[in-house]
Parts: C-alpha cells; structure tokens; sequence
C-alpha cells in the first residue's frame, strides 16, 4: 500500500485532503508516538489530533520518527473551548503548533460550537482566519457543528468552513446535515466513523456497534475483507473523509487496507439504511465551559 492509493478530496480552498487518516482521541500519549509512526510508514498521510487529545507532542514526534517528509503530510489540530476567544484563539493556536512541533498545520478545527457562548465561538474563528491568511493554517473549519452553527458562523464570518468534522457511522448517518455540507461546500469528515463511540463507553458492549451488524458481516464475508473494513469502504463510496483510531499495528494496517474493493450501490444503500439517528457521542448542543470545565495547558 502506498500514499498514492489513497483518494484526496478537494477542499473549498482548492487544498487537497486524503480522505483516510488516523485518529488520536483517546490514544494514550505513552502509546501515540509509535502509533502514529507505524501509520505513517504503512502509507498514511493523515493524522489528526488536538489540543485536548493531550497527545500533540507525542503526534509531532511520530511524525519526526517516521522519516516521512513534512510536506508529504496532512496535519489536524483543533482549539479546544478553553481557548475561544480572538486572543485567547492565538495563543492556543500556538501552542499547538510548538507542541506539534511544526511551523504550519494542515487544517484547524475549532472543537465544539459551544451555543452558550457563540460570540467567543465567532471570534475564535476570526483568529482562525488569520492563521489562513498568515499560511499557518491552510485550511480551517469546524467540528461537531450543526445546520444552524453552521450558516450562523458563515453569516458572521468571512471563511467558509472547508470541513465539518462529526459523529458519524453507519448507525448515525445524519443525512440532513450532509444535505448542508454539500449545499455550502463544506466537507464532512467522520470522527469515530466505525461507532466505537457507542462500543467503547461504560456499559456498553460490542452487539450495540455496526460493526456486527449482519448487514456488514455479510458483506465483509462476500469481499473477504473485515467488517470495519467494510464500514471504512462505505465512507470512502460517499466521499467522506474518515479518520479510524488505533494503537494496535496490525489495525492501523488493516484499516488502510481498503482500496482494492469497491461497494456497489445497493450495498451502500443497505448499510445507510441501518441508521438510528442517535447520536453516541456528547451532545453539542449542551456543550460548555461549565458542562466540560476541562481547560488546556498551553504553558
């Protein structure tokens, strides 16, 4: 497998983004430096992480191990709600770029919304434009934002978003909000895109997962490839960008090993109709400073 198999998606900006990356949220910093340096020697070019992943330092130096060129790569961060602000927006900014250890990212996220406090939301991504003008940002966008987020940010600001990274998998498809990506060109990029976020919970156990979904066991057999693998495919026969997490090699390897089949149209159909419509993951609507009082360390 090499970088080259991998599909790019244009970018409103005219950048170019893979549309398969690794993840970080949740990966141990102690377990995140040969993650991310075994991803990218088995073909990866995408890794995202942020602020509040507390792993950006271990990210910067898998990607130093790796020996992989820097503009061969595509780096995500995002600003976590602790820093919203214009000012406040710059030095988490920063910060983020000296624990990468980098001069430039890739793409900036801003993290959350946070509807109680959206001013500091418009702000921050004021800050974000700057960085896209200064070159470094080369793109900037949002995550976990809704419709409404979205056109109001839009109104307000003079950048649109060029990805909106959410909750996304077979079991919460949310067509309504795609409809509003394509509508303003804005690309969708799925975070927990195989539904870990409904497996990996306390409580919680592998059935309530897509992954053993009958729909997608079925067609892992027909392919002879794995379920996840299965679930991997279809985000890439929609033009989602997806981002899988991993710390285990011989995952990270076999959730790149998806581009030597294809899924026909009715099977994508089949596996869109499996959604629930429930989210897994925090409500966006609810998030805030005083609901998750988590605040980053950018000393």
């Amino acid at each position: 497998m090499t970088p080259a198999t991998t599909p790019a998606l244009n970018l409103n900006n005219g950048v170019t983004m893979p549309a398969l990356g690794l993840g970080v949220f949740q990966s141990p910093p102690e377990e995140t430096t040969a993650a991310v340096e075994t991803a990218l020697r088995d073909g990866y070019r995408l890794i995202d992480t942020a602020a509040a992943y507390d792993n950006e330092r271990e990210v910067g130096e898998g990607i130093r191990r790796s020996g992989v060129d820097r503009d061969e790569l595509f780096v995500t961060t995002k600003l976590w709600i602790s820093d919203y602000g214009f000012d406040a927006a710059r030095i988490g900014f920063e910060a983020s770029l000296r624990r990468l250890g980098v001069d430039h990212v890739d793409l900036y996220l801003l993290h959350q919304p946070v509807p109680t406090h959206f001013d500091d939301t418009i702000a921050a991504f004021k800050a974000a434009e700057t960085f896209l003008a200064d070159g470094r940002a080369r793109a900037i966008g949002v995550s976990n934002f809704s419709a409404e987020h979205l056109r109001t940010l839009i109104d307000r600001t003079d950048v649109v978003p060029a990805v909106n990274q959410v909750e996304l998998h077979p079991y919460f498809t949310q067509p309504a909000l795609r409809e509003v990506h394509a509508e303003l060109g804005i690309v969708t990029q799925a975070w927990s895109p195989l539904g870990g976020v409904l497996v990996y919970v306390p409580g919680s156990d592998e059935s309530r997962g897509p992954l053993t979904d009958p729909v997608v066991t079925e067609l892992a057999a027909k392919y002879g490839k794995t379920p996840a693998q299965v679930v991997l495919r279809w985000h890439l026969e929609h033009g989602f960008c997806a981002i899988p997490k991993s710390v285990k090699a011989h995952r990270i390897a076999e959730n790149f090993d998806v581009f030597d089949f294809t899924l026909e149209a009715e099977e994508v159909a089949a596996i869109d109709a499996l959604d629930k419509g429930v989210r897994g993951g925090p409500d966006p609507e609810r998030l805030s400073p005083e609901t998750y009082p988590y605040i980053v360390d950018n000393s």
